[in-house]
């Protein structure tokens, strides 16, 4: 297994559960983590717990293209970026009667769009290198779709699209493509999302986070293309 020791990483979604414990794990293992999220209170406070610097904290919204742009460029000018980890997302889990066009179009913009926003920022200096680990987090609906899930699946399934397509732009170098396919996980995500949810049959958070830690140190000579993890009582795929 490869080393996360002296990677530059840049994390999308810092702030969240996972991210800020991805986070923990890779600044533990010897990673150099940039930290980005939205809310820059939350991410003032995950970076002094973390005793990370300012010079690798921004305050961005993933789906502002431009301000995207311009923290990875700071990032990449400061010494490259070895892995993307995008750990953003919303979830608007609604019956197509009650789910409107706005809650539609948030689903994309945050999930897919911001996604999208990541990838393309970062994709010039990997392929420059002619190496690299982008890490999405599509999330089970991004493969099996449930009642209620019309427009956070439609985001997630073309997080798996769009880089499947990337991935045969990239297939002679050296940059890896990972979708991380999580069941519920007991996350502060569920916590604006008007569904019943039994928290403690879910994935713990810390678990979660040790899985993208994992798929940080994957072989020189092959690649995790996508992995499943999922509560134990939810072995359906």
């Amino acid at each position: 297994m490869e080393t996360i020791k002296g990677k530059r990483v840049l994390l999308f979604g810092a702030t969240g559960g996972i991210g800020a414990k991805v986070a923990e794990l890779l600044i533990g293992g010897g990673a150099t983590v940039f930290l980005l999220a939205r809310n820059a209170q939350k991410l003032e406070e995950v970076a002094s717990r973390l005793s990370v610097p300012q010079g690798q904290c921004f305050t961005v919204d993933i789906t502002d293209a431009t301000a995207v742009d311009g923290a990875v460029q700071q990032v990449v000018a400061g010494g490259g970026v070895d892995i993307l980890i995008n750990a953003v997302g919303v979830g608007i889990i609604k019956p197509l009667e009650t789910l409107t066009h706005q809650d539609f179009m948030d689903s994309l913009q945050i999930n897919l769009v911001g996604s999208f926003n990541a990838v393309k920022a970062v994709m010039p200096a990997m392929k420059e290198a002619k190496k690299g680990l982008i890490i999405n987090i599509p999330g089970v609906l991004g493969k099996v779709p449930m009642a209620g899930a019309a427009a956070y699946s439609a985001s997630k399934y073309g997080i798996v699209g769009m880089m499947q397509s990337i991935r045969e732009e990239v297939k002679r170098t050296e940059i890896r493509i990972t979708n991380l396919f999580l069941g519920g996980v007991d996350s502060p995500f569920w916590d604006t999302i008007d569904l019943r949810v039994q928290k403690d049959k879910m994935i713990v958070t810390e678990e979660a986070a040790r899985a993208i830690w994992f798929l940080c140190q994957q072989p020189r000579s092959g690649v995790v293309s996508e992995m499943v993890l999922q509560p134990f009582n939810h072995q359906a795929i």
